[in-house]
């Protein structure tokens, strides 16, 4: 190879590697302990756990809420519980709110409960963030995943804002390159995007969240070809076509995983294989070759997708995280920020005898100035000719 062109290919290197290098916004941050509560509050972990197990065995929509509810809360700006503040206090509308999550964000009020046992037990020691990362692998255990360490040490962030989310955000109707875009950013790789999805083993999405693949898909096939037909066919009758005055909190919500919804296994790769996912993100994965090859992967072996979860679960859980005193705070409720007490006005001692009692002087009337003739004359000259 010649000089010159040695040196071309050089520079384009360094210029693609400086490039990716610049559009990661996030950072891993290592300072997270496993056993971090071990002195200040022993039990915080099997509190949360307790809490979780008793929410998802009465209901088990739980488990997929607290894992999308710590992924979404992450993926913006970092584990630091900003999606489960009710309010900002700059005033913005908290994220929330979003059109991301609103009324389908799924597992608050557990977070709720087991802050409250907690704050009864070890008052502002167990920060909202960890609470979060605890509940979210265990109700990946609740739903099947074997057991896995989480560390902690997080401190809650005192910010959210719902306007950090557009253009930041996976959302179904995105492909593999905008998905792989997005988690460069946050410092995930492609394969964390494929692991990750996995989650939809479990739970669901609303009809109005993939209605344009079954109807008016593009004006040569009112169904996305891409799905099996019968899958298409029975998605249809559960999913009647959307009206312009339908109420998306009431839309049918369907399982992304027809085999075994409940359970969070590697069925979710086979359904996708089978053309059955029901995103457009989710059939996405085997549209891509590159994502393909992770797909039947996984599809193949469940223990092997197990590890990899948990492995990713714990890499997003220390993204942006805020460690150490200064950073954040804990707070004592998780949907509010702690609010330093009103600051009371100095009082004066009553007592005379105190040399710092300023004297009371009793106002003199003031005096009327008295004005010269040549003054009303200016006056009345300037006030004429405005």
């Amino acid at each position: 190879m010649e000089p010159l062109n040695k040196l071309v290919l050089c520079l384009c290197v360094a210029l693609a590697v400086s490039w990716r290098g610049a559009i990661v916004d996030a950072v891993i941050v290592d300072g997270l302990q496993v056993g971090f509560y071990s002195r200040t509050c022993p039990e915080a972990e099997n509190v949360v756990r307790d809490v979780v197990n008793s929410e998802v065995a009465a209901n088990r929509s739980i488990a997929p809420g607290l894992i999308r509810l710590f992924f979404h809360d992450c993926f913006i700006t970092g584990c630091d519980a900003s999606i489960l503040l009710d309010e900002s206090p700059s005033g913005d509308v908290p994220e929330k709110e979003s059109s991301a999550n609103g009324f389908t964000l799924i597992g608050l009020n557990t977070i709720d409960a087991a802050k409250s046992k907690l704050e009864s037990l070890c008052p502002r020691r167990v920060s909202c963030a960890d609470i979060l990362a605890f509940a979210a692998r265990d109700a990946a255990v609740a739903a099947g995943l074997p057991n896995y360490d989480v560390v902690a040490g997080r401190r809650d962030g005192e910010r959210s804002n719902m306007d950090d989310l557009p253009g930041n955000f996976p959302v179904p109707g995105h492909h593999v390159p905008r998905l792989t875009e997005l988690f460069f950013q946050r410092g995930l790789t492609q394969e964390d995007l494929v692991v990750l999805s996995g989650a939809h083993s479990i739970g669901g999405a609303h009809c109005f969240m993939f209605s344009n693949r079954i109807y008016g898909f593009s004006d040569a096939a009112d169904v996305d070809p891409a799905l099996d037909p019968a899958y298409a066919a029975r998605l249809r009758q559960l999913c009647p076509p959307r009206k312009p005055d339908d109420d998306p909190e009431r839309a049918p919500k369907i399982n992304f995983d027809a085999v075994s919804g409940d359970r969070l296994d590697n069925s979710y790769y086979a359904e996708l294989l089978a053309r059955r996912g029901l995103l457009t993100s989710d059939d996405a994965l085997v549209q891509d070759p590159q994502t393909r090859a992770m797909v039947e992967a996984f599809a193949r072996d469940d223990a092997l997708w197990h590890r990899k979860f948990a492995e990713a679960m714990q890499k997003v859980g220390k993204l942006d995280v805020l460690l150490g005193e200064g950073k954040g705070q804990v707070r004592k409720q998780c949907r509010l920020i702690n609010r330093p007490p009103p600051q009371q006005q100095p009082q004066w001692p009553a007592h005379p005898g105190f040399p710092w009692r300023p004297p009371q002087f009793p106002r003199r009337p003031r005096r009327p100035i008295r004005r010269h003739p040549v003054f009303d004359l200016i006056n009345g000259f300037f006030r004429g000719f405005h």
